[in-house]
């Protein structure tokens, strides 16, 4: 099926900078479709509380906030359709954005796809996801407040993430499978002379223990083969993400060497009507707050540039 009509813009991605930025354009009257995805929402879909958002004086369940976002944005005439995007073609106006149902054409496009946490890959890790398993400890340090928690990793993010998390937790615990470090001397001492922060290295990390919460981590030895448990609350993976945009480099848009999409202008990207927000773009914040923030920013630049280009074809 082919949809023929020419959209002024297609949103790619539904997380905070996704809704934000068709909020902003729908309410612009550019009538935005949103590709969501098949499971929309972003990564809050899989948070609990969220605290940091703000508005929200008691928080809110990270669903909920996210299933707000995409009513408010329907209310103001956003079409938003449970679809993924699988290839893109700019390289001519409109632009061509197909799913696996349609083919859909637009004037602009606003990337804001995210990017996902890099997991260890355990049945266990995933099934306690919210529930002591954390990828962001800005977001989910507060809960953890006189616990004992472990951060995977062994590079710049897991030295700050472990010591972002000594104001709450009792005891930090910083697992890595190798005895050397990627981390910068400066931020490796930073955590070194942290009383609360211990090392456990050269370990495997075999199955985060307990049912409804975490309880425990079993870990094993490398060279030795030995297993142990480390008795623990919460779990926060700081391994890296990958930015969902590999579909987008195929056709040419720019990224740095870790796939993040360049900005060139503001949220331009290399490729004029193509716009970027969100997670995608950010390595370094990675937060909703400030996702939904980019998210405006493109939409307000998408509105200019549509502008521009109306103004262009009357001259």
């Amino acid at each position: 099926m082919n949809n023929q009509e020419i959209k002024n813009v297609i949103v790619i991605g539904s997380g905070p900078a996704g809704l934000t930025a068709a909020i902003y354009a729908a309410r612009a009257e550019l009538k935005p479709l949103v590709l969501a995805g098949l499971k929309p929402g972003g990564q809050l879909m899989d948070t609990t509380e969220v605290e940091n958002f703000p508005g929200f004086i008691n928080g809110i369940m990270g669903p909920e906030l996210m299933d707000n976002m995409m009513q408010q944005a329907k209310r103001f005439g956003a079409e938003i359709l449970q679809e993924n995007a699988v290839s893109v073609d700019f390289s001519k106006k409109p632009f061509v954005v197909k799913t696996e149902k349609e083919e859909h054409k637009a004037k602009s496009i606003i990337i804001a796809t995210g990017a996902e946490a890099n997991w260890l890959g355990l049945p266990s890790e995933q099934r306690l996801r919210g529930k002591g398993v954390s990828a962001c400890a800005t977001c989910d340090g507060f809960f953890f407040k006189g616990k004992d928690v472990a951060v995977i990793g062994g590079g710049d993010s897991a030295m700050e993430e472990a010591t972002f998390l000594t104001k709450f937790a009792n005891k930090v615990i910083i697992v890595h499978r190798r005895e050397e470090f990627k981390a910068s001397k400066i931020m490796l001492k930073r955590a070194q002379d942290n009383p609360k922060i211990s090392f456990v290295t050269n370990v495997s990390v075999l199955e985060v223990m307990g049912e409804n919460s975490v309880e425990g981590l079993k870990v094993k030895d490398n060279s030795s083969g030995e297993e142990k448990t480390l008795p623990i609350q919460g779990m926060f993976l700081a391994i890296g993400h990958t930015p969902a945009g590999k579909i987008f480099t195929a056709a040419g848009v720019e990224t740095d060497a870790k796939g993040y999409i360049k900005v060139h202008n503001n949220t331009r990207t290399n490729i004029e009507g193509v716009f970027v927000a969100g997670d995608v773009n950010d390595p370094r914040y990675r937060q909703a707050i400030s996702a939904a923030g980019m998210g405006c920013m493109a939409a307000l630049d998408v509105e200019k540039f549509l502008a521009e280009q109306e103004t262009e074809l009357r001259s």
